[in-house]
């Protein structure tokens, strides 16, 4: 190494380029020899007899070596000063590795060059980077990162990994906070950084901000809901029920009645004022089995297009039982060989079995292949409390509309297949409805009914009979004052635990989940998935490293 060539320059390493501050080791050595031009005899002169000045930190000793240049090398040792002042503005910042081996060749001099007096004072490069950089201010919106101190770890031993931010990291460098930022991302159990899953479907950008929204009008209640797709489902947006009651009276004269009409007019308009709130652009208003049974039920639907601006269509009771599973088709289990689901209404009960001994592995709505037979009982919680009075409901009372319901069960076609895969076990109930949800707030106790609670909970058998027993030995006021019942369902929960009994004792499992969705959900699945909404991401492909011919 030519001995003008070996000065320090603050923020710099041994080894390092004086120019350019970049780089250390023999590698860069011998590039930065390449580039520097050749010196005449004048300029070395000066070199070795400014040697000692030449190894002082800053521009202040190399103007002394620059101020006695004249005398022992003329010009050249000019432009040999005026070049280093020019490199000296020019700092560069060291990083892990120029630090490491600035230590160690610092120490490796310092005990060379103990004795010699002609050296100047010594300057420890690697820890003074290190306060340098966490003096330094951070830039606006970087997070602080400690940076432990040179002394504080070995010299050439690997970071520990298991400490946090034990990588040293620039917070002024934009890969360095990408780094951070990775570094605090999800992780997993283990403590490993959460890998992406390969298998959630993307969401088309045509679908990107679209609302969609469904319409329920049932015998019981009006329901709205409106959603916005996302990669595994939709987040609702906003939601609307309201009680309306618009088959009351309607097992007694199959006419629905003035006052029902206009309570269900009412709700609906309130469902149109959201529709053009939201600007909702697909969706779907159905009615059920209170305009299907009811002889006025065409009148009504024109009615409600002429006064609301609502086209409404008559659900069939086979696209019913469809939009039930393809509503409630998440919460089935992943090992069930089958499903008894049952969507207890006000006006009519539709039970569907999902055999799913061969569906390898399909899920979501693709579930609704899989149904094996389906029933729609013409009996719901609003006509049997009816025909058999629903506030004061006597044991001998309720047993009679349990056998009320039973006797519809008898025109299921595959009852003894559905019995026997009942036997084989891996089969158990789904239940969509007013009745279920209730009972699995009882039997938790909330103060308050609470959809997180109850969506998707479990019950044994032993639970759900321990359930409709202690309903059944409620008083009329007890049911109201529960706040999982209130006054609304007081009178018609007894008749929807009749169903429920009757169903169970027809088909008996083990375990009942609860499900607080529907109709509305299955007609938002079908939408999306009719758009085609959700679209597979198509596999990573991995640049091949290395050059490529």
């Amino acid at each position: 190494m030519r001995p003008g060539d070996d000065r320090l320059h603050p923020g710099s390493t041994p080894g390092q380029d004086d120019a350019t501050g970049a780089g250390s080791g023999p590698a860069k050595r011998k590039r930065s020899r390449k580039r520097r031009r050749p010196q005449n005899a004048g300029s070395i002169q000066a070199g070795v007899s400014g040697q000692g000045a030449g190894r002082a930190v800053g521009d202040r000793d190399a103007k002394a070596n620059a101020a006695d240049a004249p005398s022992r090398g003329g010009a050249d040792s000019k432009t040999a000063s005026a070049g280093s002042r020019k490199r000296g503005r020019k700092r560069h910042r060291p990083n892990r590795a120029e630090r490491r081996a600035g230590a160690a060749r610092a120490d490796s001099h310092s005990v060379a060059e103990t004795g010699s007096a002609a050296n100047g004072p010594h300057h420890a490069v690697g820890r003074g980077a290190d306060e340098a950089l966490r003096a330094r201010p951070l830039p606006a919106g970087a997070e602080a990162l400690s940076v432990p101190p040179a002394a504080d770890r070995e010299i050439g031993a690997a970071p520990d990994a298991t400490a946090p931010h034990s990588r040293e990291v620039d917070p002024a460098r934009p890969e360095h906070r990408d780094a951070a930022a990775r570094n605090h991302g999800p992780r997993c159990a283990s403590g490993q950084p959460r890998p992406a899953s390969r298998e959630a479907p993307a969401v088309s950008d045509e679908a990107q901000g679209r609302l969609y929204a469904a319409l329920d009008l049932g015998t019981n209640n009006c329901r709205l809901l409106v959603a916005r797709p996302e990669q595994r489902g939709f987040r609702v947006v906003d939601a609307y029920s309201r009680i309306v009651r618009l088959g009351e009276g309607l097992g007694h004269t199959n006419r629905l009645s003035e006052p029902a009409m206009d309570r269900a007019l009412e709700a609906l308009a309130c469902c149109r004022d959201k529709l053009q709130d939201r600007g909702v652009e697909r969706f779907r208003l159905i009615a059920t089995e209170a305009c299907r049974a009811a002889e006025n039920g065409p009148q009504f639907i024109e009615r409600v297009r002429q006064e609301t601006g609502l086209a409404l269509e008559i659900a069939s009771r086979e696209t019913e039982a469809r939009l039930a599973v393809a509503g409630c088709a998440s919460l089935v289990c992943p090992d069930a060989n089958g499903v008894v689901l049952f969507d207890i209404g006000g006006g009519s009960s539709e039970i569907v079995w999902l055999d799913l001994r061969n569906r390898c592995g399909a899920r979501g709505v693709a579930l609704t292949r899989f149904i094996r037979a389906w029933i729609s009982l013409p009996v719901g919680v609003v006509n049997l409390a009816e025909r058999h009075g629903g506030r004061h409901v006597t044991a001998d009372t309720f047993e009679t509309m349990v056998n009320d319901a039973r006797a519809h069960l008898e025109a299921f076609t595959l009852g003894r297949e559905l019995s026997a895969a009942i036997c084989d076990g891996k089969v158990h109930m789904l239940g969509t409805s007013g009745t279920v949800t209730t009972l699995a707030g009882v039997h938790f106790g909330l103060k308050r009914y609470d959809r997180r609670r109850v969506d998707g909970a479990w019950m044994d058998n032993e639970d759900v009979t321990a359930m409709i027993e202690r309903l059944r030995a409620m008083p009329y006021e007890e049911r109201v004052d529960n706040p999982c019942i209130g006054a609304d369902r007081a009178d018609l929960v007894l008749a929807g635990c009749a169903i429920l009994e009757a169903i169970r004792r027809r088909w008996p499992c083990q375990r009942l989940r609860v499900a607080d969705r529907g109709l509305r959900e299955g007609i938002l699945m079908e939408l999306m998935a009719a758009d085609n909404v959700w679209r597979r991401k198509p596999p990573h492909r991995q640049r091949p490293r290395g050059r490529t011919r």
